[in-house]
Formats: C-alpha cells, sequence, structure tokens
C-alpha cells in the first residue's frame, strides 16, 4: 500500500487546493469551466474509472444503509436511522445484506446520521465476554474499536460527534470523532450458538445504548416509527445493486455524498481530475452534458472499475501457502482501489488487531475432498477465538443439511493421534466418525475464510508472519 506521505507544506496546499475546489462548489454565481474541456475520450475514460473506484465505498454504503434502515422499527438486523438493530441468532443461508458475514458473533449494528448532532453510545460491562464495536465513517475506514482487546470489557460512554460538531461533554464521556455525518456502527458480541449462551449474549446486547446528546441522562421517549420508502429493492443484494448502477446515476448519487461526507485534503488531486468530467461535490452530475465521445468513453467506467478491483484481487495482499492475508484492512488512506476492493468484498472489515481475515485464492467445487490439517500445537494463535468459514461463488453462506457455516476453536473438533486437527471440506460426509470435523461444501464452487479473533502479538503470531495458516490439501 502506498501511504501519503505528505510533509506540513504539502500538507497545508492539498487543503488549500481542497478548500478551493469546495469554495467553487458552493459559490453558486462563480462560473465553472464546462465540463469536459480539454478532454480525450481516453483521458475521460481514465478519470471515470478513477472516480469509480474512489466512490465505490462511499456509494456501497449509502446503498447499504437505504436497504438495512428501510423499516418502520428494528426488525431481523435492520433498524431506523441512529437505532441499534441486533441479530439474535447467526446469519442464515439466505442472509444476502453483507457479503462475507461470519457465524461466530451476533451483529449489532446502527446507522447514524451526526448532521443534527452528536450519539452517545453506551456499553454495559460484558463481564469478561469478548466484544468489538468497530465504528466506521462514510468511506469504510473503521475511526475507533472500543471493545476487549482495545478498552476492556467494563461499561464506557462515547459521544460520536460529526466533522463540523464544536462543543463540550459531559464529564466521564469520550469523544470520538468521525470525519463524515453517516456513520456505521457494526458490533460484533461473541456467542457460541448454544440456547443459554445465546440468552446470556442477548442480555449484552440489550444494554447497547444510542441516544441523541442531549436526550443522555433523561428519560428516553418512545422511538418514533420509520420512514419506509417502497422505491428501495429490499430484494436485491446491496453489491448488485451498486453493480448494476449505470455511469450517470452512480456519479450523481456520488456528487450528491460527497456534500454531506467530504473527502480528506489528501483527495484534492483527484477531485480536481474529477471536477474536470463535471464530477463536483454538492452539484448535480448530468452525462449527457459532457461531449457524446466523452461520455460514451465515461459510460463504459463501472465495468472498467470492476475489472479494476477483480485484477486488484490478486495482488493486494500476501498470499501465504494459498491464503490471501491482508494485514490492512481497515485503514486505507489514498488506497482507493484496495478500499473499493474492500468493500466489495468485504464490506465493513475490522482492523487485523480485531480480526485477521485469510481468504483462500483458489476456488474449490463439492465434488473435490479437501482438508485442512493444523499439526499439534499449531492451531491459530489468539486471544479470542478462531473459526474457518465456508462461502460460495458471491461470497454469501451456503445450504447444507448440517446448516453449519464454520467450524473453530469453540466448536468439539476432534483431535487425530498425533494431536493434530483436521478439518474436512468437501460436499459428502466424511463419515460418521470425521462428521465432527466436517464443514458441508455446496455442489458448486465455494470459497474458504479463516477469521483469526483478536490475534496474539507476540510470536507465534499472522501478525508478523511467525505463524502461517496450512495449506489446504486435497484428501490423500
Amino acid at each position: 500500500m502506498r501511504r501519503n506521505r505528505l510533509g506540513f507544506a504539502g500538507r497545508l496546499a492539498a487543503i488549500l487546493a481542497l478548500a478551493v475546489l469546495l469554495a467553487a462548489c458552493a459559490e453558486k454565481k462563480a462560473p465553472a469551466p464546462k465540463a469536459g474541456a480539454g478532454l480525450d475520450p481516453a483521458e475521460a475514460r481514465a478519470i471515470a474509472t478513477e472516480a469509480y473506484l474512489y466512490g465505490y465505498p462511499l456509494v456501497t454504503m449509502e446503498m447499504t444503509r437505504r436497504v438495512m434502515t428501510n423499516v418502520a422499527a428494528p426488525e431481523n438486523g435492520h433498524a431506523p436511522m441512529n437505532e441499534f438493530a441486533h441479530v439474535r441468532r447467526y446469519p442464515p443461508a439466505g442472509f444476502r445484506d453483507v457479503t462475507m458475514p461470519n457465524a461466530d458473533t451476533l451483529y449489532s449494528t446502527a446507522w447514524l446520521d451526526l448532521s443534527a448532532g452528536p450519539m452517545v453510545l453506551s456499553l454495559p460491562d460484558t463481564h469478561g465476554r469478548y466484544y468489538v464495536m468497530p465504528i466506521l465513517s462514510a468511506w469504510t475506514g473503521v475511526i475507533a474499536s472500543p471493545g476487549a482487546r482495545t478498552t476492556g470489557t467494563g461499561p464506557q460512554t462515547y459521544a460520536i460527534t460529526g466533522p463540523d460538531w464544536r462543543g463540550s461533554l459531559p464529564s466521564g464521556m469520550s469523544e470520538i470523532k468521525s470525519p463524515t455525518n453517516l456513520v456505521w456502527i457494526l458490533g460484533r458480541t461473541s456467542c457460541t450458538g448454544s440456547p443459554s449462551d445465546y440468552e446470556a449474549a442477548h442480555a449484552v446486547q440489550n444494554k447497547y445504548l444510542l441516544v441523541p446528546l442531549p436526550a443522555w441522562g433523561k428519560p428516553a421517549p418512545p422511538a418514533a416509527p420509520g420512514r419506509v420508502d417502497p422505491a428501495v429493492d429490499m430484494n436485491t443484494p446491496v453489491r448488485d445493486q451498486v453493480d448494476a448502477l449505470p455511469a450517470g446515476p452512480y456519479f450523481r448519487l456520488l456528487a450528491k455524498l460527497l456534500r454531506d461526507n467530504p473527502p480528506t485534503p489528501e483527495d484534492a488531486p483527484l477531485l480536481a481530475r474529477m471536477a474536470r468530467l463535471g464530477i463536483v461535490p454538492g452539484q448535480d452530475f448530468d452525462l449527457g452534458a459532457l461531449p457524446p465521445e466523452l461520455a460514451l468513453a465515461a459510460a463504459g467506467s463501472p465495468a472498467a472499475g470492476q475489472a479494476r478491483m477483480a485484477s486488484a484481487a490478486r495482488s493486494t495482499a500476501e498470499t501465504i501457502n494459498g491464503w490471501s492475508v491482508d494485514l490492512k484492512m481497515g485503514v486505507y488512506d489514498s488506497d482507493y482501489g484496495r478500499r473499493a476492493l474492500t468493500a466489495r468484498r468485504a464490506l465493513a472489515a475490522n482492523r487485523p488487531q480485531d480480526e485477521v481475515y485469510a481468504v483462500s485464492t483458489g476456488w474449490y467445487r463439492g465434488e473435490g475432498k479437501y482438508v485442512l490439517r493444523f499439526p499439534s500445537g499449531q492451531l491459530p494463535p489468539v486471544n479470542a477465538f478462531w473459526s474457518l468459514t465456508l462461502y460460495d461463488g458471491e461470497f454469501f453462506f451456503a445450504a447444507n443439511p448440517l446448516n453449519r457455516f464454520s467450524l473453530g476453536s469453540r466448536d468439539a473438533l476432534k483431535h487425530d493421534e498425533d494431536g493434530s486437527v483436521t478439518i474436512h471440506v468437501q460436499h459428502e460426509s466424511p463419515g460418521p466418525d470425521r462428521e465432527a470435523n466436517w464443514l458441508p461444501a455446496p455442489e458448486k464452487e465455494f470459497n474458504l475464510v479463516l477469521r483469526l479473533y483478536w490475534p496474539k502479538s507476540a510470536p507465534p503470531s499472522i501478525l508478523d508472519g511467525s505463524w502461517a495458516p496450512p495449506e489446504i490439501e486435497l484428501a490423500r
């Protein structure tokens, strides 16, 4: 990943350039250069593709927000804005809201609009139960991760504030400053899935609290019903909705979102290039305003951007024993391509210190018989727990007769005679004596993801390369 290491002078220049650009956007009387002036089709296509990748996380977040908040009251992991929705069971095979969901923790999710003021997040004493409460900006960067690793499991209170808020907070309340007014909280609470542990985890979830700052410490008023928009597509997976957007509507939405979710100073050079195509924060974008040959070139940017992401999937992470391991998720700086790819494949990914994802680089089919063998004493080194999850060709859960989507350290895995642990991944049962270690696979293609929750930092550790996941092999 390339890091933008601007010195003070360079950063100041970038800030001034961005300020000038935004001021020009806000000044209605200021004459704007004609969209497309001085560009040829190749340049227009290149700029549009850059803009597509740059805006992909922001557009994906907005489209996800629309689906997940399009309810009158909290239900099935959806809730109106500024309210928690708690998932009370592991997601089923038909779950399509977020790619690569986990079957290890119960989600507690909330979408916040900070334009009206701060929201207070209150977290209870979980009495040692592992949880992580990542807070994401509209650009998908993790701006804070309260939880077992960072702040412990005792009670905590935070005020999540927007980019323009200035004020004072009550004593004992910490501020989490968001660079955008749109914020997504995607909390994860550990749960084994047993009836008794479901009950205990639900008691923790019930104490996660969100209230506007002025209402903190006062009796909670009845929640107003959310507005349901019948025009929102609640059936098509969000990723498919985003990928299907033509260039015109896509860039029109991006320009609108940029008004309320400001870009960073480091984005100024790209914003200047985007402005040459008429993509300007807060201004309506009209693809038809471009000369026909430029409009045709820009219209191909969604396909070009998606192809660029597919290509980047093979190079943005380190490959170890057939696993792609990205230790830079959650913080992207100006690596727009990697940020877009993560939003497409693993929206709301945690920081590696909280969770490491190892994704198999190969695709497998159910007629094959595969094993993942951990030698004795070499199970994934974690402070919390680990799991191996199977996904279908679209990175969603695959239905199976055991309703089992993952296996890991919290399962009663059988050890081999030499102390090793072998997980069997195949469509047909490996036999009654091996079913405890069987991860059922679909008949068609599938992928595997190994998750390490709160990986150990001291060797052996995946964070420093002193531990690596073993290779997936064909069963002997």
